[in-house]
Order: C-alpha cells, then sequence, then structure tokens
C-alpha cells in the first residue's frame, strides 16, 4: 500500500526542469545554439577574391609612392580609366563565364568581336564619306548598327553552340575553328582596311562612362538570371553533371545552344562598343580577348570543371586583371613583361582552380 502510494505521489509531483536543475547545464545549452549558428556562418566566396583586389590595390599604392611619388588608387583619372579598359573585356567574361559553368570553354569571342566590330562600322558610316562600305546605306539609325553586330554574334554562337551540342566537337576544337573562321571573315570584309568616318550617334556608344554602363547593366541582367531563374539552375546542373542533367528532364543540347549563342550575343555588343570606342572598325581588333575574358571568369572563382561560379565573382575578376596591368603601367613596366605576367596569371589561377576543386572532393 506504502509503495502504491510512494509510486502515485512520484508520477503526480511537478516534474523539475533540467534547466532549474542543474543551471550550470541550462548556461551550456542556451550557449550551444549560438555556437552552431556562428560555426555554419561562411563568408560569401567573393570575399576572397575581393581581399585579393584590395591586396594588389595597396601594393600598387605602395609602389607608386615609393617609385613614383604619387598615388595609384587615390586618382580619379586613372581608375576611370581601368574600368573603361576592361569594360568590354567584362562584358564578353559575362559570356564566358555561363559557357565555362556548363564546363565549356569559348575561345573565338575576340575574333568576333572583330567581326561585328567591322559590320557594325559599316552600317555606321556618314554618307559624304565617299569610300563608304554600303554608300546605299549610311546615316542609318543607330539601332540598324547595332542590331547588325548583335546578329553576327549571335550567328557565330548559334554554330557555335550547334557544333558543340550536335556532332560532340569539343568546345575547345569548335571555338578554335570559328576563333579562325570569324577573324578570317573580318579580314575579308574589310580587305584590311580599317571601316572609318562613323557617325557622331554610333560614336556617342563608346564614349564616355557609357561602355561601363552597359557592361555593369549586363552584369545585373546575368546575375538575377543565373541565381534566380530556371535559366540559371540548368545551366549549373549541366556543368556539374551532364548525365544526371538529362536523367532527370533537361534538354541539354537545347540548352548549350543557347549558353553559346548568348555568349556569342556579348560579344556582338562588345563589338559594337569596341568600334564606337575606336570610331572605327578593323580586322585586328579583339586580339587576345578571350583569353583575358577566360583569365578574368577563372580569377573570379568560377571553375573550369564546371558546375560553379557567379557573375560577380567575374565583374571583381575583371577589376584584379585591370588593375594589375595598369598597375603594371603605372610603374613603367614594359608591354612585353605585362604580357608574361598576363600568361602567368592564368596558369596560377587555373592552378588555384584545380586545387580547389581536389579540396571540395570533385
Amino acid at each position: 500500500m506504502n509503495s502504491r502510494d510512494d509510486k502515485m505521489t512520484s508520477s503526480t509531483a511537478p516534474q523539475t526542469p533540467a534547466s532549474q536543475a542543474n543551471p550550470a547545464q541550462a548556461s551550456n545549452d542556451t550557449r550551444a545554439p549560438v555556437t552552431a549558428r556562428s560555426a555554419k556562418f561562411k563568408w560569401p566566396p567573393e570575399a576572397s577574391i575581393l581581399m585579393v583586389l584590395v591586396g594588389i590595390s595597396l601594393f600598387f599604392e605602395a609602389l607608386g609612392w615609393y617609385i613614383n611619388g604619387q598615388s595609384f588608387i587615390f586618382n580619379a583619372e586613372r581608375l576611370q580609366i581601368i574600368i573603361l579598359q576592361m569594360s568590354v573585356i567584362g562584358i564578353i567574361a559575362v559570356g564566358v563565364n555561363m559557357v565555362i559553368i556548363t564546363s565549356g570553354i569559348d575561345l573565338s569571342s575576340g575574333s568576333v568581336v572583330a567581326a561585328t566590330a567591322v559590320v557594325s562600322a559599316s552600317l555606321a558610316q556618314v554618307s559624304d564619306f565617299p569610300r563608304a562600305v554600303f554608300p546605299q546605306l549610311t546615316d542609318l539609325p543607330v539601332i540598324w548598327p547595332i542590331l547588325a553586330g548583335m546578329t553576327v554574334g549571335m550567328l557565330i554562337g548559334l554554330l557555335n553552340g550547334s557544333l558543340i551540342a550536335f556532332t560532340a566537337i569539343p568546345p575547345f576544337i569548335a571555338t578554335l575553328g570559328t576563333m579562325v573562321a570569324a577573324r578570317g571573315f573580318a579580314k575579308w570584309f574589310t580587305g584590311g582596311m580599317p571601316v572609318s568616318m562613323l557617325t557622331d550617334d554610333f560614336a556617342w556608344i563608346g564614349s564616355g562612362a557609357n561602355p561601363v554602363w552597359i557592361f555593369l547593366s549586363i552584369a545585373v541582367i546575368f546575375h538575377i538570371v543565373l541565381r534566380y531563374t530556371r535559366f540559371g539552375k540548368f545551366t549549373y546542373a549541366i556543368g556539374a553533371n551532364r548525365q544526371a542533367a538529362r536523367v532527370s528532364g533537361i534538354n541539354v543540347n537545347r540548352h548549350l545552344i543557347w549558353i553559346y549563342t548568348i555568349a556569342g550575343l556579348l560579344s556582338g555588343i562588345a563589338g559594337s562598343v569596341t568600334a564606337a570606342r575606336a570610331i572605327s572598325g578593323q580586322s585586328g581588333m579583339g586580339v587576345m580577348y578571350e583569353l583575358d575574358a577566360i583569365a578574368a571568369v577563372v580569377i573570379g572563382g568560377t571553375s573550369l570543371v564546371g558546375g560553379l561560379g557567379r557573375v560577380t565573382g567575374t565583374v571583381i575578376g575583371v577589376l584584379i586583371l585591370g588593375v594589375m596591368m595598369s598597375g603594371f603601367t603605372f610603374i613603367r613596366i614594359d608591354a612585353y613583361y605585362q604580357e608574361m605576367v598576363k600568361g602567368a596569371i592564368i596558369v596560377i589561377a587555373v592552378i588555384a582552380d584545380q586545387y580547389r576543386n581536389k579540396k571540395r572532393g570533385r
């Protein structure tokens, strides 16, 4: 009887919470979630790349005062020149970034710049120029030269995508072929002569900070596309595992064609901007632009094996490349050395990408 009462008493008695029974344990329990949350916090991938940009800028700032006795960073005119010089590379790099995310490559973008520059310039000539390429198509509204350049870029990109999607040619070989063909087209179209005497409306596109605004607008648009749309999710899925993307219902071939067509379109825009800046279209424009764009993309953290990369990182990569080239000019390093350093940067960026992939276990 007493044992039954003891059981009933123990079952009906109010239970003391563990936190009240052991205050020390309660304090540990309250601290644990905070510690877990802080342990889960991660800096965005672009933070380390941004720190590299800051470090390089400070390095050239110190060298500037030591060698030239003037500031490298706190010079508005120099900063404007850096951004203007890299804006065309940035436009190309946004498209190249998407190509590399799909584990592809595009070597044709520099030649596409030349082809689109001469085509758009040929439709932007003034009527009183006696050697106009198309005498019946002078003084056209500025929209027509721009659309012509974009169309040429899209067609070359469409050719790249179709070759890669339907013939299983490696992207390196397919875009290498179109690189040579597009450069040859630009030389044939102009006969080796510059296309000059362009209208003021067309030249306005490349004046002032307009190329920068075009670059930033394109970067914002495709940042949103890659991060927040189904198109972006498909792009990352194809780069991460192409076979799994097919199994999940993604039309991989069609998507790759779209990716390379968009990359060609952006190179076409870059060609029109280049012609407008120079107020001339020349077949020699855009030489090595494709390697600058690839370097900026890889420096910005996009993986060459595909599936990883952001437009924000690409923008920072473009700025790093621009700061380095401008910095070398600022401290009077010969242009030949700059090319060698640029090549070393590309190799180092690829080595860093391989190291990151090993750490991820890919």
